[in-house]
């Protein structure tokens, strides 16, 4: 037992310091700068070809047009596209996202504040997705072709089907307006001051200072929004996981696991799924990203103050600095998780290692 722990020691080690994944990290790590690079050169472009006069707006509606001029000169407005976007570019690279056009504050202190509640509900979004998906997509797998297995199909397809504004609406309608379980929208109620902050995440720091009461008020608050996050999402990972674990189930080692007289048990859940989730990973890290993606929508419409609502409220009021900036981080967080979902992928199966 202690050979077979040191040969997968000895495995993982050469995995890390192999030359395959290095050269496959130090790659990986060229192509997101380039991709950071397209997705703001995009996001620039479109922001400011859209019919809005953000000096206008920020000068007020009694400003004059020799006012409204000065400003967008002193904001940098009138210089073409090209000089603009390359001075954002300097400015990138030497961490600085510039200010907001309308609060006057730093955006990475914006995002910073809001961040926690958008880590929240992504959080809590995932461990759904993935605490259900994967044991649902194993039993529709071992139940092929039952009822179980079609009432899991149209389960799934009624996820990737349905829009994630109009379910969250009739979540709200059924569940907060009509029944009156849960809370229509937010974190917290008015007037219910937030616990103490710990890591900015409301279940956290509630149970860390042990506000039992806020706990149960910040958790009823975040199931409506979680709900609706992550239906669409684990119906991905149950498709997926399913796939994964009918492809495994007629393989020769399941078959010798079996023979040998190992508990159905651990067969299934241990040696079979564990080949199985390849594929379940990779659709993980994805999903993580399009959590974050989607939670602009969600967050919209609960009346969750994340980086999604910031990022709405910023497009409605042409901030480009802040839609640039909320845009960089998002795609910084998503490239970071799909980097490390390569790595645990390439752990789990080292044939990809080559």
């Amino acid at each position: 037992m202690d050979n077979g722990k040191g040969g997968r020691l000895k495995q993982a080690s050469a995995l890390w310091h192999g030359p395959g994944l290095a050269t496959f990290a130090l790659r990986r790590l060229v192509w997101s700068v380039a991709t950071v690079a397209g997705v703001v050169a995009v996001t620039f472009l479109i922001s400011h070809v859209i019919p809005a006069d953000p000096a206008a707006l920020v000068a007020g509606e009694r400003a004059t047009r020799e006012q409204i001029e000065a400003l967008r000169h002193q904001l940098g407005f009138d210089r073409p596209l090209l000089t603009q976007l390359a001075d954002y570019y300097l400015r990138l690279a030497q961490g600085d996202l510039g200010k907001s056009l309308f609060t006057s504050r730093p955006i990475s202190a914006d995002l910073l504040s809001r961040l926690p509640a958008t880590i929240e509900l992504t959080l809590a979004a995932m461990i759904l997705t993935v605490g259900l998906g994967v044991p649902i997509g194993v039993l529709s797998a071992l139940r092929r072709n039952t009822w179980l297995d079609h009432l899991v199909r149209l389960v799934t397809v009624s996820g990737l089907a349905i829009a994630s504004f109009w379910l969250a609406i009739i979540l709200q309608l059924t569940f907060a307006m009509d029944l009156g379980w849960l809370p229509l929208g937010s974190r917290l109620p008015s007037g219910v001051a937030p616990p103490p902050t710990v890591t900015g995440l409301y279940l956290i720091d509630s149970l860390l200072t042990g506000d039992f009461a806020t706990f149960g008020t910040a958790a009823a608050h975040l199931a409506l929004p979680t709900v609706t996050l992550a239906f669409p999402a684990m119906a991905t990972i149950v498709r997926f996981t399913r796939a994964g674990m009918l492809d495994t189930l007629n393989k020769p080692f399941v078959q010798y696991e079996r023979a040998m007289g190992l508990p159905e048990s651990l067969v299934v859940w241990k040696y079979m799924l564990r080949n199985a989730l390849t594929s379940t990973v990779t659709q993980i890290g994805l999903v993580a990203g399009a959590l974050l993606g989607g939670a602009v929508v969600i967050e919209a419409v609960f009346d969750w103050p994340g980086l999604g609502y910031y990022a709405v409220n910023s497009i409605i009021m042409s901030d480009y600095n802040a839609v640039l900036g909320f845009t960089v981080w998002v795609a910084i967080i998503y490239i970071v998780i799909n980097i490390v979902v390569d790595v645990l992928h390439r752990l789990i199966d080292p044939r990809g290692t080559g």
